[in-house]
C-alpha cells in the first residue's frame, strides 16, 4: 500500500513535464513565409519612370532654326509584362501624322547597363495618339512586335542622377535616306531626354539626322501633355 503514492507522484511528474514541452514548442514556419521575396530593381524602375510622359523640343527650335518642333510621348503599357514604353514622335504642329512609332522594352543587361530594346508595331498607323489610352493595347501582345535587331540602346546611371548611353557602333541596319546603318545616343534625366540619331552611308558619311548636336526635349507639365483634356 506504501508503493501507491510514490506511483502517483511520477505520473504526476511526467504529466507536468509534457505539458512543460507543449507549451514551450514553437509553431512550423509556414510555406507562405520562408518565401524569399526577390528584390525590385530600384534603378530600373527609376529610369522606366523618368522615360514616362511627353516631350517637346520647342525651346530648342525656338533657339535654333536648323531644329524642329518635335512632340515625343512615352506611355506604359502592358504592365503585368515587363518594361514596356509606347513611343510616338511627331512635328508638333501635325502630331496626326507621325514620323516614329514604336515599343521599347527596359531590361537588365547586367550589373550597370540597363537596355532600351526597340520593337516595331504592325500597322502601326492604328495607334496613333493611342499614348493617351494606353489600355488599348490589350488588344495586341509582345508576340506582335518585331525587334530591330542591333538597335538596343544600353544605358547606364551617371554621377548626376540621370541615364546616358547609345547603340552599338554600326550594329543598326537602316536604309532610310540612303543609310546603311543608324546610331543613338541618349541621355535621359528627370526634367528632359537629349537624343541624337543619326544615319550613315556604307562609307561613314552622314545622311540624315541632326547635325550640331542630339534634340532636347523638355517634359511638358500634365496640362500641356494631352492638350484634349
Amino acid at each position: 500500500m506504501r508503493a501507491l503514492p510514490n506511483i502517483l507522484g511520477i505520473f504526476l511528474f511526467l504529466l507536468t513535464v509534457m505539458s512543460c514541452k507543449e507549451q514551450g514548442q514553437t509553431q512550423p514556419v509556414s510555406d507562405e513565409a520562408q518565401t524569399v521575396v526577390e528584390p525590385k530593381d530600384a534603378v530600373l524602375d527609376k529610369l522606366f519612370t523618368m522615360m514616362q510622359g511627353s516631350f517637346n523640343s520647342g525651346k530648342q527650335a525656338q533657339a535654333d532654326s536648323s531644329y524642329f518642333d518635335i512632340s515625343l510621348h512615352m506611355a506604359p503599357i502592358w504592365p503585368e509584362q515587363g518594361n514596356f514604353l509606347y513611343v510616338e514622335q511627331a512635328v508638333s504642329a501635325n502630331q496626326d501624322q507621325t514620323d516614329r512609332q514604336r515599343v521599347y522594352k527596359l531590361e537588365r543587361m547586367d550589373e550597370t547597363r540597363i537596355g532600351s530594346i526597340v520593337y516595331e508595331i504592325p500597322n502601326d498607323s492604328l495607334w496613333i495618339g493611342k499614348w493617351k489610352t494606353p489600355e488599348a493595347f490589350s488588344s495586341l501582345s509582345p508576340d506582335d512586335l518585331e525587334i530591330r535587331q542591333g538597335c538596343t540602346v544600353f544605358l547606364q546611371a551617371t554621377a548626376d542622377g540621370g541615364f546616358s548611353g547609345s547603340t552599338n557602333e554600326m550594329s543598326c541596319l537602316s536604309s532610310l535616306r540612303g543609310a546603311s546603318y543608324a546610331t543613338s545616343k541618349v541621355s535621359v534625366y528627370s526634367d528632359r531626354i537629349e537624343s541624337w540619331d543619326q544615319g550613315f552611308d556604307a562609307e561613314g558619311n552622314q545622311v540624315w539626322g541632326a547635325e550640331k548636336g542630339g534634340y532636347v526635349f523638355d517634359k511638358a507639365d500634365a496640362t500641356e501633355s494631352n492638350p484634349s483634356e
